[in-house]
């Protein structure tokens, strides 16, 4: 049987021995190294070639999505698990975007991390519980397939609510684009209203992960959508 090769990066040091201790355990699973602040991650792949690697969302002495970047980059046989208590969907797509294949909060259980880990290694792609089967998962969905979130695909817009996001892109108020539409400003607001909601966004920071063009959100009309529905 070939062991799992995981390496933990976490640095907070009490959390980081108490995951692989617990780790430790397990005849599948082989806790090559843990690591934290003052040490160097990217030596450690280098060095230990694990296939697995627990990552801490916000490690404070580097950027865990350039990690995440360097390791699908130079390590594409390894594979990242993201770890943070209470991840914000905008964060989720961003580290999704840069090749984790994997979430785990935690506060998870012991059997919890193992699935994680083991179905990880096997090839699945593991999103955080918290998503359920919201409509962001679909366009997360997307974003692990390889492709760009298109809203036609992921997401089911009516035709006025693709106007209004064609307006927005434009730089319209809401009192602008009724007027361009005849309808009421109070309507507009509805519309944003509708299209944050099919989006599962609802902070200026997780919409800003997002931009609309020929189909495709993008960050600027996002944070007009955010700034218009607020």
């Amino acid at each position: 049987m070939n062991k799992i090769r995981l390496l933990v990066i976490e640095d907070n040091r009490l959390l980081r021995d108490g995951i692989a201790e617990m780790l430790k355990g397990h005849r599948d699973i082989k806790v090559v190294a843990a690591t934290g602040n003052s040490e160097n991650s990217i030596l450690k792949i280098h060095e230990l070639k694990p296939n697995i690697i627990l990552l801490d969302l916000g490690l404070r002495s580097q950027n865990s999505l350039r990690v995440v970047e360097i390791v699908k980059k130079e390590f594409p046989q390894a594979k990242v698990i993201v770890m943070d208590l209470a991840p914000a969907q905008g964060d989720i797509l961003q580290f999704v975007k840069a090749g984790a294949a994997g979430f785990i909060l935690k506060d998870a259980t012991v059997d919890e991390f193992l699935t994680t880990i083991r179905s990880v290694a096997d090839g699945a792609k593991v999103l955080p519980p918290i998503l359920g089967d919201s409509l962001f998962s679909q366009i997360i969905e997307h974003a692990i397939d390889g492709g760009k979130a298109n809203i036609n695909k992921a997401i089911r817009m009516t035709k006025r609510e693709q106007e209004v996001i064609g307006y927005i892109s434009e730089g319209l108020s809401n009192k602008e684009i009724g007027q361009r539409l005849h309808i009421a400003t109070y309507t507009i607001k509805s519309h944003v209203h509708n299209i944050m909601e099919k989006l599962a966004l609802h902070t200026r920071l997780e919409v800003a992960n997002y931009t609309y063009t020929d189909g495709t959100l993008t960050k600027e009309v996002a944070k007009s959508i955010a700034l218009m529905h607020n």
